[in-house]
């Protein structure tokens, strides 16, 4: 399959542009860039099985983020990453955070309107874990309706298109980003351990009713999917694709 975000190039690749990452620039040089858009790097801290890092959706999230500021024809803010998110359903695995839906929804709020008062008229939320996704769609409408700023949500994992089926967690997809973007934080030779106690699929069916409410009801070590799989993902073609639509 070649339709992964194997971006050997990527991380030393010529951009079109500088990555404006906020926590790295001084207040005068953000003024000076005078940027009207932002992205805004949402992820979380959890279990992503015994191979791969608590910050795999963070990680993934900002991966994307800056690759999409620094692919713009403009200049674009990348925001400091949201590192904990909704993630309760991780509970039983040792390191997981997560804090409560109404909070994090006020919180991501209070970050895309504190951009706005610099002069942002938009940030794209860029998601990386699939447990934010809801919240982050009502809190952007809602800050659509009342806030002076556009706000959107852009989940990555949605633009793997006939693939999707294939996301699973902590399996061949994340793994394979991991592996391109953070290959030093990926533990290969538990790799195989993981795939032998992995879940084929998330949750517990029963018709179309998923039965389960924590990851550990129906997976082990936390994996869903077979991260050996990964080392057979190549080509940059679907990272460009969730690129382009970060920043179109």
């Amino acid at each position: 399959m070649s339709y992964l975000c194997a971006v050997g190039s990527w991380i030393n690749r010529s951009y079109q542009s500088d990555i404006v990452n906020l926590e790295e620039y001084s207040t005068t040089d953000v003024a000076a860039t005078n940027a009207d858009c932002a992205l805004l790097p949402v992820g979380s801290t959890e279990q992503h099985g015994p191979h791969a890092p608590l910050g795999t959706d963070t990680l993934t999230a900002k991966a994307v983020a800056e690759e999409g500021a620094a692919s713009s024809d403009s200049t674009v803010i990348v925001a400091p990453a949201v590192p904990v998110g909704i993630a309760k359903e991780h509970r039983a695995f040792d390191g997981t955070l997560w804090t409560r839906p109404e909070i994090f929804r006020a919180y991501i709020r209070d970050i895309v309107n504190s951009l706005a008062s610099h002069n942002c008229e938009h940030v794209i939320v860029v998601n990386g874990h699939g447990g934010n996704t809801n919240a982050l769609k009502e809190v952007t409408a809602t800050i659509v309706r009342e806030d002076p700023v556009y706000a959107t949500a852009f989940t990555w994992f949605d633009e793997i298109d006939e693939h999707r089926s294939q996301m699973g967690h902590a399996g061949s997809i994340e793994t394979a980003l991991l592996l391109e973007t953070y290959p030093q934080l990926v533990s290969t030779d538990r790799i195989e351990a993981a795939a032998a106690d992995a879940s084929d699929q998330w949750g517990e069916w029963q018709g179309q009713v998923n039965l389960a409410v924590d990851s550990d009801e129906f997976t082990e070590n936390g994996v869903v999917g077979d991260p050996r799989e990964a080392s057979n993902l190549s080509g940059q073609s679907s990272f460009a694709s969730r690129r382009n639509h970060c920043v179109s």
